[in-house]
């Protein structure tokens, strides 16, 4: 019923036959007697889409389509969204998920209205210029101290926990090195230079933009 109504709004001409496309297409075929409203977030999202995609659209936009849905929706409704790609749909896609972006064949990164980078996830990466040490301790005190000393060292930009690793990053090769160095060889510590994550790269960026208010 939610979708004959999509379908009578965009005018289709067989609109039962859509709608029977439009729920295999989606994999919708066991919940098409449930109530929409009585769906989990994830198939709500799956029926969302379906309603978007049955007239056949060009273009799609999705504003974080997948908010408040858990892993295994997230996955597939991505799926369903590569599928749509490879079958000829432009789909544009926001998030806040670093992961969903790497999913993504281009990404741009927008902070206050303004563009900050776009490209393939490795073209933004190499162009931000950031260098990044994995840090792994024995103990999860010593990581958390050695965050705590870390922050306030002249060129270190960032210091994020992950467990009982730490990113350590700054966009001056040198002036990383010098800043890390003093701990470079303390016992139960391993160092590592690693590429940048996609989030490395955003929190990099969006320290330097500037705000739009005030």
């Amino acid at each position: 019923e939610n979708l004959a109504f999509v379908a009578s709004i965009y005018g289709l001409k067989k609109p039962r036959e859509a709608v029977r496309e439009t729920l295999e297409k989606l994999g919708l075929e066991t919940r098409a007697n449930q109530l929409a409203g009585s769906l989990s977030g994830g198939w709500k999202q799956r029926l969302a889409l379906a309603a978007a995609i049955m007239h056949e659209p060009k273009l799609l936009l999705l504003d974080e389509p997948t908010a408040g849905v858990d892993p295994k929706a997230r996955r597939e409704f991505w799926d369903e969204i590569h599928q749509l790609a490879d079958n000829g749909l432009t789909v544009l896609v926001s998030t806040h998920y670093m992961d969903e972006a790497e999913r993504c064949h281009k990404i741009c990164y927008l902070a206050y209205g303004k563009l900050l980078a776009r490209g393939t996830v490795n073209d933004v990466i190499r162009q931000s210029g950031l260098v990044t040490w994995l840090v792994s301790g024995n103990s999860q005190r010593q990581i958390n101290r050695l965050a705590r000393e870390l922050t306030a060292r002249s060129g270190v930009e960032m210091v994020a926990p992950f467990g009982a690793t730490l990113h350590v990053s700054g966009a001056n090769d040198n002036a990383l090195d010098a800043a890390v160095a003093p701990w470079r060889n303390e016992a139960g510590l391993s160092w590592k230079k690693v590429e940048p994550t996609l989030e490395d790269v955003f929190i990099h960026m969006m320290q330097s933009a500037s705000d739009n208010f005030g």
